[in-house]
């Protein structure tokens, strides 16, 4: 689970561990605007926290998924989580999505792909420039990074909704210690679909599907369909030439999300030629102390990718 709290300093726990960034200095002047709802699925609102500088804005917006665990709660949006990136002039979307236990990770996935078609749409309205949105997260958040920096869509030209007719792609991404490969987890043939590692993060890979003939949801329990969404849920498999330049932070003693799920999508990203960095933290788990430093580094990616052209 992922919370941010704290007067002094925010706070996000994912597992079990806690990493925390400085607060935004009370004088740095910026606005934040609450519960903008971006979609509604089953008569709930999506939301998102808008917070812009008031001066010296750069025209680029970052979304922050808000997640760890594939939990996301409104009470761990806070500004000091943001700091580093409202001093650059970002302006930065702070998601929530459907939350586990109540939504899998496929349905969090649409969430995501909604938020960064709903803020393109609102360019004018942000003032931000809809072909420089980057995109960050740590762990559950790092993996749904991912997943739009390799599998965001073109949209629908015939969608109903204006908004599904745009896209979905981002052009930067920057995260923390993600999971990219749930089939090979840590190793060639480690399943951690809810199981293994993961065995206590069932609820986010408890698949299910609606059956119309008793109008209601039913578990989906065939192993090989099991397989198949979990191959379409990691991001290593969708990784193609025109994804957008992408840096990872990991610990190399993270036995939560092993370095390894780093390497693997590293690695395939360098052989399709997207540009791409891989920081080691040596001897961290997953998070560490002042971990909130590494904004800065986060920041300067998206300095070098998002400049305006």
């Amino acid at each position: 689970m992922s919370r941010l709290f704290g007067v002094a300093m925010a706070f996000c726990v994912i597992g079990s561990l806690t990493y925390s960034s400085p607060r935004l200095a009370a004088e740095e002047a910026f606005t934040r605007t609450e519960d903008v709802i971006y979609g509604r699925k089953f008569g709930t609102a999506l939301t998102l926290d808008v917070f812009a500088p008031k001066q010296n804005a750069n025209g680029a917006a970052i979304v922050w998924c808000v997640s760890g665990g594939w939990f996301s709660s409104h009470d761990s949006v806070n500004a000091g989580a943001v700091g580093e990136y409202l001093r650059r002039g970002y302006t930065v979307f702070a998601v929530v999505h459907g939350s586990q236990p109540k939504f899998t990770i496929p349905e969090v996935l649409e969430d995501m792909h909604r938020s960064v078609r709903f803020i393109r749409s609102r360019a004018d309205q942000y003032r931000i420039d809809p072909n420089r949105i980057g995109i960050t997260g740590g762990s559950a958040g790092g993996h749904l990074s991912l997943m739009q920096g390799t599998a965001g869509t073109v949209g629908k030209s015939d969608a109903k909704d204006p908004v599904d007719r745009l896209s979905s792609r981002v052009q930067a991404v920057a995260c923390f210690f993600p999971p990219t490969d749930f089939l090979n987890y840590g190793k060639p043939g480690e399943n951690a679909i809810g199981r293994g590692v993961l065995k206590n993060f069932r609820a986010p890979f408890d698949f299910h599907e609606f059956d119309k003939a008793i109008n209601a949801f039913v578990a989906i329990t065939d192993e090989e369909r099991i397989l198949t969404i979990g191959r379409s849920i990691s991001p290593v498999n969708h990784v193609t030439n025109d994804d957008p330049p992408t840096l990872i932070i990991h610990g190399d003693a993270d036995l939560l999300v092993p370095i390894q799920q780093a390497e693997s999508i590293i690695e395939k990203l360098k052989a399709a030629g997207v540009p791409t960095e891989l920081v080691v933290k040596k001897g961290a788990a997953h998070g560490w102390p002042e971990m909130g430093k590494d904004a800065v580094t986060l920041a300067d990616w998206f300095d070098k990718h998002l400049a305006k052209k």
